[in-house]
C-alpha cells in the first residue's frame, strides 16, 4: 500500500498535477489507521520510508516525518464519508485555472465526466493548511466525488487510491474539454435521456453522487 501511494504520487507529478512539493495523497488501511504523504516532499521522489502513518485525529501513530499540513482535507473526507478509503490532492494546471476562474463542472458534456465525477463544485476560498479548508469542502462531501477549492486546487476521493487517483485525470481531462470549448464557442449538453443511460451505467458501478442538470430531479 505505501508503495502504490508512492506510484501514484510519481503519476501526479510526471503528469504535472503537482510541482515542487505540492499535493497529498492519503490511503485508509483500517477503520482508525490511514497512511498519508509527508510534508515537504516530492511527490515524484517519495519513497516508502517516507510515509506517515496517523489516525482519524490526525495523531502520528507510525513513521519519522511529518504529515502534510494539509492533512485536515483528508480526515474531513474520512469522518464525513466512511466509504471513502482514499483522497487525492493536487494542483492540475487547467482545472485550478477553472477553479480560479469560479467555473464549476457542472454541464453534462462527457459520458466519463458524468459516471465516474458527476458535477463538481467549487468550494469557497479558504488559507491552505488552516482549519477554515476542512470546513470549505464540509457541504459537498455527501454528495460528490470531487471539489475543485477556489484559487488553489482540486481534491478527489474515491473507494480505493487508483479511483481517488483517476478521479483527479478525469477531472483535469474535463476541464480542458471545458476550456477548449469555451474558445470554441459552443458546447452541445447532452439529453436528458442520455444522462439516463448513463446512469443506468453508472448505477451498475456503484457509483453514487450528483450528476448534472438535467437529470437531476
Amino acid at each position: 500500500m505505501k508503495e502504490e501511494i508512492c506510484e501514484i504520487g510519481k503519476r501526479m507529478y510526471d503528469r504535472e498535477f503537482v510541482a515542487a512539493n505540492d499535493g497529498n495523497i492519503s490511503l485508509r488501511v483500517s477503520e482508525n489507521e490511514i497512511w498519508t504523504t509527508p510534508t515537504g516532499v516530492s511527490k515524484g521522489f517519495m519513497t516508502p520510508d517516507m510515509l506517515v502513518k496517523v489516525d482519524l485525529e490526525g495523531q502520528v501513530l507510525e513513521g519519522d516525518s511529518k504529515p502534510s499540513s494539509e492533512l485536515k482535507m483528508h480526515l474531513k473526507v474520512y469522518q464525513e464519508r466512511p466509504d471513502v478509503k482514499a483522497v487525492v490532492h493536487a494542483h492540475p494546471l487547467t482545472a485550478t485555472a477553472l477553479a480560479v476562474a469560479g467555473i464549476p463542472l457542472d454541464k453534462a458534456l462527457l459520458p466519463e465526466a458524468i459516471i465516474t465525477l458527476g458535477v463538481v463544485p467549487i468550494a469557497k476560498y479558504a488559507t491552505p493548511s488552516t482549519q477554515e479548508v476542512p470546513e470549505s469542502i464540509a457541504s459537498y462531501l455527501k454528495d460528490h466525488n470531487a471539489v475543485l477549492l477556489a484559487n488553489h486546487g482540486a481534491l478527489t476521493w474515491g473507494r480505493n487510491l487508483l479511483e481517488a487517483y483517476y478521479r483527479m485525470e478525469t477531472l483535469e481531462f474535463y476541464s480542458k474539454m471545458i476550456l477548449t470549448t469555451k474558445m470554441l464557442g459552443q458546447a452541445n449538453e447532452l439529453s436528458h435521456d442520455k444522462i439516463e443511460d448513463l446512469l443506468k451505467i453508472r448505477e451498475k458501478m456503484g457509483i453514487t453522487g450528483n450528476v448534472p442538470w438535467p437529470a437531476r430531479k
